[in-house]
């Protein structure tokens, strides 16, 4: 399945696959069956359908489910729904409304493969009797010196590691990414060549619960009167004006903050405790350095606590830049860049990499500009 697999599963072990109804998992099942696994596949319904599914390109809405069923029909594998949706609004959506009303920019798709996808349905696919939980993530596992390793996908532009930072050893044990080392219009082909009903379904491209991409409103919906209006204060203290909460707002933001005229300002952080946005230029965006919590390491744990070279993303579409990760106590880390980096957002992720190989990562907590601390030191 994978190349290099330490754990290589024979024809006839059962595999379930998770099966969203789009192209690539669909196309995941479709290989598996092809190489005569006994294949399993599972559609998870998150979230109320009702709103989303008449909205095309929705992740997760009601015409998935439907379509995974039709493909699974067309491969001859048993197909089952499992609702998911309680567990899915304790695990992301509150998660994700928290988030934002602390004044962080979440990854919701994150904690839905951390807490729901490889963790319920991961266990749920143990009960089943499975060898393996397959899915349709550009990611590849491959075997190392002490067991398996997560390196990026073979397509640069689809690679999906930075969103399985929070992998653990024993999840990535069990599991199978068959579309690693291919390309999408391989992905597309084989989905053609398998005459897949989901052939030319196009890619999903909203959050399952935000399928008109107003998230604030969500977060309002969520938490009634938790939002709260404050005010837009520059970097120098100065009062620009008034916002109707920090939600609407995130760390490098330039355009839509609600203050014109003179100098370009960009989102410098959020307040939540004062309900400040605050503003600024540019270059008070510079951050080199970078805490995280909740960290998840791969890699060797003795070079991470001695601090070890890396390359660090800092958001999913964004390339990887030279830093030093330190590993600390309570599933804290730290990542000293080699240079500072402009709107680094609270409530991100701070990925870590070695060439391909993805070492671990977590969320990112605060960030600070060592610049000014060696500037206040001095000035004590």
């Amino acid at each position: 399945m994978d190349t290099l697999d330490p754990n290589p599963l024979s024809p006839g072990d059962r595999v379930v696959v998770a099966m969203s109804g789009g192209v690539d998992s669909s196309v995941t099942a479709a290989l598996l069956a092809e190489q005569g696994y006994d294949v399993v596949g599972i559609t998870l319904q998150l979230y109320d359908h009702g709103a989303a599914t008449a909205r095309k390109g929705a992740c997760c809405a009601g015409q998935d489910i439907y379509d995974a069923r039709n493909v699974a029909d067309s491969l001859g594998i048993p197909h089952y729904v499992l609702d998911y949706e309680s567990r899915f609004s304790d695990a992301v959506m509150d998660d994700f409304a928290d988030s934002y009303l602390r004044g962080e920019t979440p990854i919701p798709c994150v904690r839905c493969n951390q807490r729901v996808k490889f963790r319920d349905l991961l266990a749920t696919a143990r009960d089943l009797g499975a060898a393996a939980l397959a899915t349709g993530h550009y990611v590849r596992r491959v075997d190392g010196p002490v067991g398996p390793e997560l390196h990026r996908a073979a397509d640069a532009d689809k690679d999906q590691s930075y969103f399985l930072f929070a992998t653990t050893a024993d999840q990535l044990a069990f599991l199978r990414f068959p579309l690693g080392g291919l390309t999408k219009p391989e992905t597309r082909a084989l989905a053609e060549r398998f005459a897949l009903p989901v052939a030319e379904k196009p890619e999903s491209q909203d959050i399952c619960f935000v399928p008109t991409g107003g998230y604030a409103a969500v977060v309002e919906r969520l938490r009634p009167g938790a939002v709260e209006p404050g005010d837009i204060v520059h970097v120098d203290g100065r009062v620009l004006g008034r916002h109707e909460g920090v939600i609407r707002y995130t760390v490098g933001q330039r355009r839509g903050i609600g203050v014109g005229g003179g100098e370009a300002l960009y989102v410098v952080r959020l307040d939540a405790a004062r309900h400040q946005v605050v503003v600024g230029p540019a270059e008070a965006l510079a951050r080199d350095v970078v805490r995280v919590r909740e960290v998840n390491w791969l890699g060797p744990e003795e070079q991470a606590r001695a601090g070890v070279a890396v390359t660090v993303k800092l958001r999913s579409a964004q390339p990887a830049v030279p830093g030093v990760f330190t590993l600390g106590a309570d599933g804290a880390g730290e990542v000293r860049l080699a240079s500072p980096q402009l709107g680094v957002a609270p409530g991100q992720a701070a990925v870590c990499y070695q060439g391909d190989r993805m070492l671990g990562g977590g969320w990112i907590a605060e960030t600070a500009s060592s610049a000014d601390s060696e500037a206040a030191t001095a000035a004590a």
